[in-house]
């Protein structure tokens, strides 16, 4: 598949166009960041339940969502990265600079609601996790992963928080490990990700919902184009490319190969866990996995033991990536708005309120798991608030890149504004099933 040209500007000069091959030499894995971590984010805990699910319900039958889900999550996000890196701010400052404050303040107050549900879904599925490894209680687990998580987000400088958050991303390996300890029957497996069958009905539809809601989530719109603008910092030509045309070509250059394949990382990943489950618990007639812990103790006796401490390892790694992302960019778009100072380089006293919404947002997480809110039910709120919220944004996002009063000669390409109205339509019509009666996550 070609990749849209997100890389060149309608406008504007600058160096002679390198090839990604070239660009690549020059930037070694290390340099690959706000694409890459946003990707492994979205295979969260909870993700993982939902992908779980899709392969123990229907089997092969599901693999189809990820190959068409991948252009469209890649199209937004690379258009989110592009917004960052142009501007030099976060989405949340430049939808107040832009649209009437009503759409920020209802958009940054349901984006922390549903990250605080979601938060307390992952951190439910990393102490239960937690207590299958180490037989230590859940709860006393869920402690120890907060308390980790919050301690590296703030005391932890960026440049040395997000080379950890980078080396974690190598746990969604884990995935790809499981299929080695099991038989796939690849022949058929291509065939079914090309030509599915079953039955299109309420079932079917609420897992493709879900599916699709958890690929295509808001606060990853939020993290990275926030990340873009602390990268930013870090690098030799680090201002906005519409103040520094001269950077704009290698720059867009590596957002288009850090998101797309960062993207395709996720994806991939995503791909292999409905496949993980598909030809082990749908096989032996296990259909019904309500969370990511239950989809590992379930693979335990199916395919051995190995496979269960990979598929535990993988989660409790992408849980450390995911928490961190949920809170923080909900910390992002609240201290845009507020005009806090914001900013994981930051030290604490220099952005008391960007990091005490980090804290807020994973202890009201923690608390949920001693309310009766049960993180299920946590996570299905957190899946109706970020159907009613991702389309509108969705919409905000891509009319933003679509300005040239915003983004001067770089605003997004036709193939990136065309994909990425397609995924708007695509979450439109999810959130519609998710809403009318009956609807689920």
């Amino acid at each position: 598949m070609t990749l849209p040209d997100d890389a060149a500007p309608e406008g504007g000069g600058g160096p002679p166009r390198r090839g990604l091959f070239a660009w690549f030499r020059r930037h070694p894995f290390i340099h690959l960041g706000p694409g890459l971590i946003t990707g492994v984010a979205d295979d969260d805990p909870s993700g993982i339940a939902t992908y779980s699910q899709a392969g123990a319900q229907f089997g092969l039958n599901m693999l189809w969502t990820m190959p068409l889900a991948y252009p469209l999550m890649a199209a937004i996000q690379s258009v989110c990265a592009r917004i960052g890196r142009v501007t030099g701010r976060g989405l949340a400052a430049n939808i107040k600079a832009h649209f009437h404050p009503a759409v920020l303040q209802g958009v940054v107050v349901l984006l922390l609601l549903a990250n605080v549900l979601n938060i307390a879904a992952d951190v439910a599925a990393m102490g239960e996790v937690g207590e299958l490894v180490t037989g230590v209680n859940r709860h006393l687990m869920t402690v120890i992963f907060v308390g980790l998580s919050l301690g590296l987000q703030i005391f932890v400088p960026y440049h040395r928080y997000v080379s950890m958050l980078k080396w974690l991303c190598l746990s969604l390996l884990a995935y790809a490990a499981v299929l080695f300890t099991v038989k796939v029957p690849w022949s058929e497996v291509a065939v079914r990700t090309l030509l599915p069958r079953f039955k299109l009905d309420a079932t079917s539809a609420a897992v493709v919902v879900g599916v699709f809601g958890t690929t295509i989530s808001p606060y990853l719109f939020f993290w990275q184009a926030s990340e873009e603008v602390e990268d930013m910092g870090r690098r030799p030509a680090g201002s906005a490319l519409i103040r520094n045309p001269d950077a704009a070509r290698d720059e867009l250059q590596r957002i288009k190969w850090d998101t797309w394949s960062g993207m395709f990382y996720s994806n991939i990943t995503a791909f292999f866990i409905i496949l993980a489950t598909a030809v082990t618990l749908h096989v032996s007639g296990i259909t019904d996995i309500t969370t990511a812990a239950q989809a590992a103790a379930a693979l335990k006796p199916l395919a051995g033991h190995f496979a269960f401490l990979l598929f535990t390892l993988g989660i409790l790694g992408v849980g450390l990536i995911g928490v961190p992302v949920l809170a923080g960019s909900g910390a992002y778009a609240l201290a845009e708005a507020m005009n806090w100072p914001s900013g994981l380089e930051k030290k604490p006293r220099e952005a008391k309120g960007f990091y005490a919404v980090i804290a807020l947002s994973v202890l009201a997480g923690l608390i949920i798991q001693y309310s009766p809110i049960s993180p299920m039910k946590a996570l299905f709120w957190s899946a109706v608030i970020n159907g009613v919220v991702a389309v509108p944004l969705m919409a905000v996002i891509l009319l933003l890149a679509a300005r040239k009063s915003v983004m001067g000669p770089y605003t997004a390409t036709r193939s990136l504004l065309v994909l990425g109205w397609i995924a708007t339509g695509l979450m439109g019509a999810a959130a519609l099933c998710l809403l009318l009666p009956g609807g689920k996550a």
